[in-house]
């Protein structure tokens, strides 16, 4: 009889908190069952034994930083079948953007002591800005049944069922006033992609942008209902430039604002 062989799992780090990563290790008992289809052929964080490539799936966190990050990527992408990325680093350059809106040098001089030792890119930039990638699960940190969605996704050969709606669907959802309505508090909730479950609108707080712009968010309509707030420019550039501040939509909200 022929054993039906599982597919190989890669799991990848660049520049990130491993967050994301943790987001499997945190699925428990789900993980025992993707534990079951899969063979984890490549994963530090979980262990130290690596099986070979290729791949046939590879999950990838963490932005491109560094000129030895951009060469690698490349040859990850060769040993793929399908690739993945997750979290807001990979996705859109993390809160380490931020560093891209001015000059790197200034900080290498500041933060190190040797800044001759420190070899890094001008910008942090999304995994996809250097490689085709096959899927972006977005989050800081992502949601753990998303990505248990995604890997069933890939095992059964079909499109990951990812809500493409914002914050603001959640919301209503889960039965929580508009914070922003009733409260006159700022959120970025109608034009963040869903996915945390509106964690910070259940506590009476504007949302913080975690999943990044949604499907054609309208971000100026937004920051007119901000300013009406009584939000002042700079401000409206902090909210723009989080954890998703390089993401195409927050990235030139937030320069209207400058």
């Amino acid at each position: 009889m022929t054993v039906k062989q599982k597919p190989k799992l890669a799991v990848w780090k660049f520049a990130s908190c491993d967050g994301c990563q943790l987001s499997l290790l945190d699925c428990e008992d789900e993980l025992l069952t993707v534990a079951n289809e899969i063979e984890i052929a490549n994963f530090p964080e979980a262990t130290r034994a690596v099986i070979k490539g290729p791949y046939d799936l590879s999950l990838v966190e963490g932005s491109i930083t560094t000129p030895h990050d951009a060469e690698r990527i490349f040859e990850i992408r060769r040993q793929s079948k399908f690739l993945i990325t997750i979290g807001a680093c990979a996705t859109a350059g993390g809160i380490q953007a931020l560093r891209n809106f001015k000059n790197v040098k200034d900080f290498v001089s500041i933060v190190y002591a040797n800044p001759e030792y420190i070899d890094t890119l001008k910008n942090s930039t999304p995994i996809a800005d250097h490689i085709s990638v096959d899927f972006e699960l977005r989050g800081c940190p992502i949601n753990k049944y998303q990505l248990v969605e995604v890997i069933n996704a890939f095992l059964n050969n079909r499109k990951p069922v990812i809500s493409p709606h914002s914050t603001c669907v959640e919301c209503k959802l889960k039965g929580t006033v508009c914070v922003m309505v009733a409260q006159g508090t700022p959120c970025l909730g109608p034009v963040t992609h869903a996915g945390c479950g509106a964690i910070c609108p259940s506590y009476n707080r504007g949302c913080y942008g975690c999943y990044g712009p949604m499907e054609t968010p309208n971000t100026k309509a937004l920051s007119r209902r901000w300013q009406e707030l009584g939000v002042e420019k700079p401000d409206l550039v902090r909210a723009f430039r989080g954890f998703n501040a390089w993401a195409d939509a927050f990235r030139k909200e937030s320069e209207t604002h400058e």
